[in-house]
């Protein structure tokens, strides 16, 4: 009888799981598999197990390919199985050609003879996952809010960051799910990086691939009135409770979608856009709106200048701007009164928002 053995976390079960199983059970007439105990996925993975230890193995041995199953306690992280196949002395370790422990089994399989066999991955029959992203996905947020930049945008990416800029914004309700989304598409408020973070993926990378920046699912992950500091990555400089601001956010709905993306690489004013930042920082860090409203101003000086259409005035705003990169979506308009928003936001295209501080 020719022995197959395989080994690995299998935390949560997926058809990737089955696919390799079976292909491994090909490879001989016995497969025995090895999970790692709930004790090593916390030691070595940081995380709970999703099931207890019992129950995933007879979920395993449910499984018409499996003919064993046995339980990792090993202390070396990747070779936690190495007891049971000292024991057992399988024919075949078959791996994914991914495995990144290849020179430890290696030795092992020498050690008793057993041949080192890599299984590369074969077209699934649907999208492929993996159990990172099903936790990923398992732990993400049902509802999230948007968020309003008040100054220093551009400034979040990468290839833009400057030492003397900052990155201002709120994050805003009413939040968004998968199923409710409240506002216009395309509207300069982050939605994609929302969107990122609705699905388990991880916001910030995702903004990142997308040649942007990161400064979306950063505060939607952070909430409240944020300043951020220019740079590769989001680092928090200074955060204040959204009440602050409270009755005293509206958007006014231009018309046009907004394409982040597209506007990348458009030639703008960064001193500008950094000027506009620390005056914004100053308001944030003094909870003074003038202040705030200043920065505000600067920035839609630099928009203006790029040959955006100017937004309607509004003689009882403090100040407002084109959210996002703008050249459409959401324009955000700040007030000093909440009775100065509410009548502005009687008016066509408008919609009252909140801070959002979690």
């Amino acid at each position: 009888m020719k022995k197959v053995f395989v080994s690995g976390c299998y935390d949560i079960l997926h058809a990737g799981h089955v696919q390799f199983f079976t292909e491994a059970r090909a490879l001989g007439d016995h497969l025995t598999v090895c999970f790692a105990s709930a004790e090593v996925l916390w030691r070595h993975k940081g995380r709970k197990s999703s099931l207890p230890d019992e129950h995933k193995r007879v979920l395993l041995e449910s499984l018409r390919m499996v003919d064993a199953v046995v339980i990792g306690n090993g202390p070396v992280e990747g070779m936690d199985f190495e007891e049971h196949f000292l024991e057992l002395r399988p024919d075949v370790l078959a791996v994914t050609e991914d495995d990144k422990y290849t020179a430890a089994k290696l030795a092992l399989c020498a050690s008793v003879g057993a041949r080192y066999e890599f299984l590369p991955k074969t077209p699934p029959r649907f999208a492929p996952v993996s159990t990172t992203q099903l936790v990923r996905w398992i732990r993400a947020p049902l509802q999230a809010p948007l968020r309003v930049d008040f100054a220093g945008g551009w400034l979040d990416v990468p290839r833009f960051a400057r030492a003397d800029g900052y990155i201002v914004n709120c994050a805003i309700s009413p939040t968004v799910s998968l199923q409710d989304w409240p506002y216009q598409r395309h509207a300069g408020l982050g939605g994609s990086g929302a969107w990122a973070v609705l699905n388990g993926e991880i916001g910030v990378d995702s903004e990142l691939a997308l040649g942007v920046g990161w400064q979306d699912p950063a505060v939607i992950a952070e909430t409240g009135v944020c300043v951020w500091r220019s740079g590769p990555r989001p680092v928090l400089d200074f955060k204040r409770h959204g009440d602050w601001l409270s009755g005293r956010l509206a958007l006014w709905w231009s018309g046009q979608s907004h394409d982040t993306p597209s506007l990348a690489n458009q030639a703008r004013d960064f001193a500008g856009i950094a000027l506009s930042s620390r005056q914004a920082r100053a308001g944030v860090l003094a909870g003074d709106l003038e202040k705030l409203a200043e920065g505000v101003h600067t920035y839609h000086a630099t928009q203006l200048a790029e040959g955006m259409a100017p937004l309607p005035a509004e003689s009882s705003a403090l100040a407002w701007k084109y959210c996002g990169g703008g050249w459409g979506g959401y324009a955000v308009y700040l007030f000093s009164e909440p009775s100065a928003r509410d009548a502005f936001c009687r008016g066509p295209g408008t919609l009252a928002v909140e801070p959002f501080t979690r």
